[in-house]
């Protein structure tokens, strides 16, 4: 796949889709504010396309690969909104109790990309699981805008509910054995640091750019953290000093990785914020993680 890095465009324009990702823009908008670094407004659009998703061509794991079984499970939602469920990947050739990781999407439900990522979860040796947000309205609807808008009429402590409901329904899954770790990117890694901080059975928490949570619960945290953080990333990485404070105020098993020359979003491969060397590093250190606290 011939893509294009973050390299490639003005950091101006990475950070007006970035406020376009997160609902602060829409396209119109953000195509109004691209076209002074384009050649007008179908040079904003050009810059709208390249830097929009291409699932297919940066998919890694085919949703057929034999190596996995795959099913979409429901189960009654907690918070009132009727059934929650999402994918469910497990190994063929693993025949023993797996270790459990959650795996939680972005802001636009679970779309063709974190479902690549929970196939690759379970190709490590894992049953992994990633709830989908917007099923109680329809599911991901195979459109990053029309997700992008949807994702904005839930209720959050509501769909909280439901994140926590999908990591007890994981959990006591009877090909699992017990030991659940979580991995989150963006909203999944806000979610990722919520969970961390209700649920003390909880091993392992890997959030990805996530906004931290309450600082009133982080001494309720009991699983290890690897905080995954941009360097370019003011959003986000204003939460953190905070967030840092507290963890270790509370003695919180934790390692920071913030590698160099990264935006919001350099795991996300499907994307030119993409960046390959420190996706690798921050997922690798990701599997380590659960190796160490999921396969004990």
């Amino acid at each position: 796949m011939d893509r294009k890095t973050t390299r490639d465009f003005h950091p101006e324009v990475l950070r007006l889709f970035d406020r376009y990702v997160h609902g602060q823009l829409d396209r119109r908008g953000f195509l109004q504010a691209a076209a002074g670094f384009a050649a007008g407004a179908s040079g904003a659009a050009g810059l709208l396309a390249a830097l929009s998703p291409q699932f297919v061509q940066a998919r890694q794991v085919e949703p057929d690969d034999p190596r996995l079984a795959t099913s979409r499970p429901r189960f009654d939602s907690p918070a009132g909104y009727g059934e929650a469920g999402g994918y469910l990947v497990r190994p063929t050739a693993e025949t023993g109790p797996l270790p459990l990781v959650l795996v939680v999407h972005e802001n636009r439900g679970l779309n063709p990309h974190i479902e690549d990522v929970a196939r690759r979860v379970a190709l490590e040796g894992y049953l992994a699981f990633a709830p989908d947000a917007l099923l109680p309205i329809g599911g991901y609807p195979g459109d990053e805008d029309a997700a992008r808008a949807k994702f904005q009429t839930l209720d959050q402590a509501k769909t909280r509910q439901d994140m926590l409901a999908a990591a007890r329904w994981l959990q006591g899954h009877a090909l699992g054995n017990r030991r659940l770790g979580v991995v989150g990117f963006c909203y999944g890694g806000a979610i990722a640091n919520f969970l961390a901080t209700q649920l003390p059975d909880l091993q392992a928490a890997a959030p990805f750019y996530g906004g931290a949570p309450d600082v009133a619960d982080v001494p309720a945290i009991k699983a290890e953290l690897l905080v995954v953080l941009a360097a370019d990333d003011p959003r986000v990485n204003a939460s953190w000093p905070g967030y840092q404070a507290a963890i270790e105020a509370a003695d919180t098993d934790y390692t920071l990785l913030q590698p160099g020359g990264t935006v919001h979003g350099f795991h996300n491969d499907t994307t030119p914020r993409y960046d390959e060397d420190a996706a690798r590093l921050a997922w690798d250190a990701t599997l380590d993680l659960f190796e160490r606290r999921l396969k004990a």
